[in-house]
């Protein structure tokens, strides 16, 4: 079978990458694969990531975790987004550490017997996840039938390395370990850092780093720089087939709506892409890389395909190769580049490719 549309995952970049971030860090590093590992698929960077010497992986939900067990994989796995009522037994069953945030989830986990894992997680100002009322009050619980492995927070604005409330979280979170350990407990290790401050923090790397987007090459935010700024190799190069290459005239409507024309005489391609596979429907100034030059989007982008303007003096046939994002060293628009163009982020851009898309996996 021809494909008519697939991701193409260089996964010695990921290893790469993986080398370089825990180089950086000096100290251990897990390995976010949750998402499919935003898009780039599960067990097939779990493994390449704990063979390039990450020790951790990290999944938001519990089935992700249980996947990674029944693939054989016997690393430390730590689950995060696990709410009560959820089924802490099988977490114990499969040795999974799970992330506790409130006193609610800690009292359902502590009494299944097991000595469950737990990482404690606190908030210390991105007020989202973690104990923050409720802390004093979980400090007087009874921690005797589990095995605290971990205590951990989540910056807020890591990707603006100057900005205080950096300094200001990891400042409450060394306050926060010491009155966990005036009560008795003593996690074994503790983990703040994310690919952010993994890339510009050294100070926040403590025991364990969690890096998530710069394990795929990509940048946590432009303003830091891009990737090749950052010693990053990108490992996603999604491309599609030229549905339909056709001659079209000067003030043709293009697309539902008849929301752009063509301004001269042009050929037109149909990309056997939508937004059913992950394409922006929002997408403007940016398309697809084919003859050499990047050509642009015309028209609304529809469930399974969109249109791009190849230009009339192109060489493009119907069933030719497009690259819709890779790397950018040969020109071609970049994750980063689709994310401005969608008023969104790169995490977006990679997570959100749809299962119809096979991903094709190289090592070069």
């Amino acid at each position: 079978m021809v494909n008519r549309a697939e991701a193409r995952i260089n996964l010695n970049a990921i290893a790469a990458n993986v080398r370089h971030l825990k180089e950086l860090s000096g100290t251990n590093l897990l390995a976010v694969v949750k998402a499919d590992a935003y898009g780039h698929g599960l067990v097939e960077v779990a493994q390449v990531a704990i063979s390039a010497g990450a020790t951790w992986l990290g999944v938001a939900l519990l089935e992700e975790a249980i996947t990674l067990r029944k693939a054989g994989i016997t690393a430390p796995i730590l689950a995060w987004l696990v709410p009560p009522g959820s089924d802490f037994n099988m977490a114990v069953k499969n040795n999974i550490d799970i992330a506790i945030s409130s006193i609610v989830a800690f009292e359902e986990i502590s009494k299944i017997g097991g000595r469950p894992r737990i990482h404690i997680e606190i908030d210390t100002g991105m007020t989202r996840g973690g104990f923050l009322d409720q802390w004093q009050k979980f400090l007087q619980s009874d921690f005797s039938t589990v095995e605290v492995v971990g205590l951990f927070s989540h910056f807020a604005r890591a990707d603006e390395p100057d900005e205080k409330q950096n300094s200001h979280q990891r400042e409450r979170f060394l306050e926060m370990f010491a009155e966990l350990e005036a009560v008795g407990v003593h996690p074994q290790m503790r983990h703040l850092s994310n690919s952010a401050a993994t890339l510009k923090d050294h100070s926040s790397a403590f025991d364990l780093v969690r890096t998530g987007i710069s394990m795929y090459g990509l940048t946590p935010d432009i303003s830091m720089g891009d990737s090749a700024a950052l010693g990053l190799q990108p490992a996603m190069k999604l491309r599609a087939r030229l549905h339909l290459v056709k001659h079209v005239r000067a003030n043709s409507p293009v697309g539902y709506g008849a929301s752009e024309m063509t301004k001269v005489d042009t050929k037109l391609g149909v990309v056997a892409m939508g937004y059913a596979d992950g394409i922006p429907r929002i997408a403007h100034d940016s398309g697809v890389f084919i003859d050499g030059k990047r050509a642009q989007i015309i028209g609304r982008v529809s469930m399974d395909q969109f249109v791009v303007d190849l230009g009339a003096d192109s060489s493009a046939q119907s069933g030719d190769w497009v690259i819709i994002f890779g790397d950018g060293s040969e020109g071609e628009y970049t994750a980063d580049d689709w994310g401005k163009a969608s008023g969104s982020i790169n995490y977006e851009i990679v997570t959100r490719i749809g299962v119809r898309v096979p991903r094709i996996y190289d090592y070069e």
